[in-house]
């Protein structure tokens, strides 16, 4: 009686070959370059997005988008427009990275190892969705810190006297510090409930991104794993992030306002209670503008970027195979 062995390709691959290291490099590059290039807007869209109108005085007034630039190079100096791009690059840098890898390692799971097996929308939500939420539990502390030190207004730190001392961060690792002495845990993760709403952010972007290289794959006759060309990653990249930036803002808002060390919610519910109440629905999609208008590019640096990074490691890979 013969005795059924499993494939030992099958074995070896089933973690190993599943892992795609290339796409965290590739993922960190994209963050990187996109975070550099568009920072400012970052900063904007988070300082739009906590102003309910009931907040602390000292905070300047924005009137638009122009103004809002205005008045930040006018009080802060150019320094101002990149406060909190420390913690911005090394959030942007390890998200990407740790997205791409989870979500690619994922996918590649699923589809067995053939990258050109076209798997079911369902699927590409799964993986985005379990990416999304393993990258989320990993990154939220440095998206706290940057949120924080986006929201120090001021030129100089040394000399804010009106102001709690363990609330004024002179930098990324100090703000770290005084956030778990005296906030501990909790308040590095504050923002992570309506963050893991945000896990649909992603994986709405992810899904159509998918869908469309497919689409045009299909159309061209190729292959869904065929390189192509930057106008096509450009396209596909901007298209699903507009989508999904549009249809899942309002979490942005609630989360930023829950990290802001000045806010007063005691939770996200609280905190959309009282926007809806106090601003209406206009409420949550406060800093859409500046946000549109910086992760529709940053999204295609991005992904164009991960797209080159990731063929080149892709050949090196195919060229020592043979």
């Amino acid at each position: 009686m013969s005795e059924t062995k499993p494939r030992p390709d099958k074995a070896k691959w089933s973690f190993s070959k599943a892992v795609k290291y290339e796409s965290l490099i590739a993922g960190v590059s994209g963050g990187v370059v996109s975070t550099l290039v568009l920072h400012p807007l970052d900063l904007l869209k988070i300082r739009f997005a906590v102003d309910d109108g009931r907040g602390v005085k000292e905070r300047p007034k924005y009137y638009g988008l122009r103004h809002a630039f205005a008045t930040v190079f006018n009080q802060e100096g150019f320094k101002g427009l990149y406060k909190g791009v420390v913690p911005n690059l090394a959030g942007s840098a390890s998200a990407w990275g740790l997205y791409f890898l989870f979500y690619n390692s994922l996918k590649n799971q699923m589809q067995g190892g053939d990258s050109k097996v076209k798997l079911s929308t369902s699927s590409y939500l799964m993986a985005s969705s379990s990416a999304g939420i393993v990258t989320l539990a990993l990154t939220n502390p440095i998206w706290v810190v940057k949120t924080r030190l986006c929201l120090q207004f001021g030129r100089d730190t040394k000399n804010v006297s009106n102001q709690d001392p363990t609330k004024v961060y002179k930098g990324m690792f100090d703000a770290l510090k005084k956030i778990t002495i005296n906030e501990g845990l909790p308040g590095l993760y504050k923002g992570f409930v309506p963050g893991i709403w945000g896990v649909s952010h992603g994986a709405i972007q992810f899904m159509i991104y998918e869908e469309l290289k497919s689409s045009y794959c299909y159309y061209k006759s190729q292959p869904i794993d065929t390189q192509l060309g930057t106008l096509e990653y450009l396209t596909g990249a901007a298209i699903s992030k507009l989508i999904a930036a549009v249809t899942t803002y309002p979490y942005q808002v609630v989360r930023a306002r829950l990290q802001d060390q000045q806010s007063n919610y005691s939770g996200a519910l609280n905190c959309v209670r009282q926007t809806f109440r106090h601003e209406g629905l206009g409420g949550f999609y406060k800093g859409l503008k500046p946000n549109l208008i910086r992760v529709v590019p940053a999204t295609m640096i991005t992904f164009v970027t991960f797209e080159k990074v990731n063929n080149f490691f892709k050949q090196i890979r195919e060229n020592s195979e043979k």
